[in-house]
């Protein structure tokens, strides 16, 4: 964390209101960051944390009103014209956004296209803007990855660090980070957090962090503001937040941040899914090699594991999308793999982490429900159960007619367990199924999925680098590394006495609050 600045405002923000056809979505926000100042920004979605960066960065559509002032160096930002605007975005002012896929331009290599940002604002020539793009790469840890790569070809964390190097290659004053480690694991995250620690402390730039997770603020502000419906309800230092939260929406959010432990049933059901020394080999690259486990009816079992370990391969085998090389897998006693019966195949749902990827937008949620029914054939009764299946996660038969774009991002993720309950699974996987939300979303998430395993006996795979949910949602937890299962047992046995090396290294790297400034705060231990 770097120490507190003395110096002026590099970035003042004063009564910032912000309307969008009569809707008040911002409400006199005023805060200031001062340079090498790190100023985190918390709060569920739709607070209005993205639509504050867009607004400092002169991107709000053309039907917002807005009123108040956004001064950079003292100049107020919310006059200028947009060709001005044009030429202070990316020189002075740099964003790095949540999903790298959608920031970067897939069919341009990462080279061309941190080139074009020197090119555009420097009019620099094309072999000193591809020799800048080169020291921003290096800069960021890339400097193993040539040029001439595009976006698919690098991991979560290496995209995620190309759009840094995209945001500070003309060394702005001001980066603002919407997000930027919510989909990485544990071990990448913090990679990137320390390269903007880094970025911050040599550069002399301010930061402006938004997140939802708790730990990250904790461990990189100096100062934290939170938001709450368009408002900033409370700001301090961050370590005089932590240890007063005067406001309850602060105690909420810390509440909903740090689940309670599951406690592991004493009894287990019958077995439902099995893998026995199951691999799966890419030329000479073995991505599973030798798994094998029991999942049981009412079980929940977690997966974790950074990026690249197996996760999803083994995921894809164990849905029978893709065939074991050695080993097999059975669900419920039928062999699982490409060519296994349709109807057996309606046992196993699957919920992906991004539910909106996975829904054609042109499709009412009633469609949407009802698509697994191709495995079984359309019932008589298909509405009813539509209906019923979203009313099992929270939702209401109305929202059966609408389309998914009028429904926030945990909303979206309810429809998409409803769709997996339609065929009436006994087993249902969970592909970080709450990475992306925000903590208050994802604790009702939680809270959904927990309801559904009592009433109806399903048994889970969890699959999550966010070791808090893990703890919060599983029984077990297996720890897979390179293909292999490197440790396994009951979760919470697991995280407070790991026995692998690679284990302990994931639950250190996982960002927490100090105890010591939750001291006053009973019942919100980690342990």
């Amino acid at each position: 964390m770097s120490a507190l600045a003395p110096c002026p405002s590099l970035l003042a923000i004063d009564g910032l209101s912000v309307a969008i056809q009569g809707t008040d979505l911002l409400r006199e926000v005023s805060f200031d960051i001062a340079p090498g100042e790190v100023m985190g920004l918390v709060g569920e979605s739709g607070s209005g944390k993205s639509l504050t960066a867009l607004a400092i960065m002169g991107l709000l559509p053309d039907s917002s009103d807005m009123r108040g002032a956004v001064r950079l160096e003292g100049a107020d930002l919310t006059v200028l014209p947009e060709r001005a605007l044009c030429e202070m975005r990316g020189r002075d002012i740099g964003m790095i956004f949540q999903e790298p896929m959608t920031a970067l331009n897939p069919v341009h290599t990462i080279g061309a296209q941190v080139a074009e940002t020197v090119r555009l604002h420097r009019r620099a020539s094309r072999a000193e803007a591809r020799a800048i793009a080169r020291d921003r790469l290096d800069r960021v840890g890339l400097s193993h990855i040539g040029l001439d790569r595009y976006p698919h070809e690098l991991s979560g964390g290496q995209r995620q660090r190309v759009c840094i190097a995209l945001a500070i290659a003309l060394r702005p004053k001001l980066l603002i980070a919407d997000e930027p480690t919510t989909a990485l694991d544990v071990t990448t995250q913090t990679q990137i957090l320390d390269l903007l620690r880094d970025l911050v402390r040599d550069e002399g730039m301010a930061l402006l962090l938004i997140t939802h997770d708790l730990g990250v603020v904790a461990g990189m502000a100096d100062r934290v503001a939170v938001m709450k419906s368009g408002q900033i309800v409370e700001s301090d230092t961050t370590e005089a937040l932590f240890r007063t939260m005067r406001h309850p929406y602060t105690r909420a959010l810390l509440a909903a941040s740090r689940p309670a432990a599951r406690v592991a049933p004493s009894t287990v059901g019958a077995p439902v899914l099995e893998a026995h020394d199951v691999a799966r080999h890419y030329g000479a690259t073995r991505a599973v090699d030798g798994v094998s486990f029991t999942l049981h009816a009412g079980e929940s079992l977690g997966l974790v594991g950074e990026s690249g370990c197996g996760k999803s391969t083994l995921t894809r085998v164990l849905l029978g999308l893709e065939p074991a090389d050695a080993g097999r897998v059975s669900l419920l006693g039928t062999p699982v793999g490409p060519e296994m019966p349709t109807a057996a195949r309606a046992a196993q749902q699957v919920v992906f982490q991004d539910p909106y990827g996975s829904f054609n937008p042109r499709w009412r949620v009633a469609d949407l429900v009802a698509e697994p029914f191709h495995l079984t054939g359309r019932p008589a009764d298909a509405e009813a159960k539509v209906i019923a299946a979203l009313e099992a996660v929270g939702l209401a038969a109305g929202d059966a007619r609408k389309y998914p774009h009028a429904f926030s991002g945990g909303q979206r993720q309810r429809i998409a367990i409803a769709r997996a309950l339609i065929t009436r699974p006994k087993v249902l996987i969970l592909d970080e199924a709450v990475s992306a939300l925000d903590v208050r979303v994802r604790a009702q998430v939680l809270d959904v999925l927990s309801d559904l395993q009592k009433r109806l006996g399903l048994s889970y795979v969890f699959i999550s680098h966010d070791l808090s949910v893990v703890r919060a949602i599983t029984d077990r937890v297996m720890v897979m590394q390179s293909g292999r299962i490197v440790e396994e047992g009951v979760t919470n046995e697991v995280f407070f006495n790991p026995q692998a090396a690679y284990t302990a290294a994931l639950i250190n790297a996982a960002p927490v609050i100090p105890e010591a400034w939750l001291d006053g705060h009973v019942g919100w231990s980690w342990a």
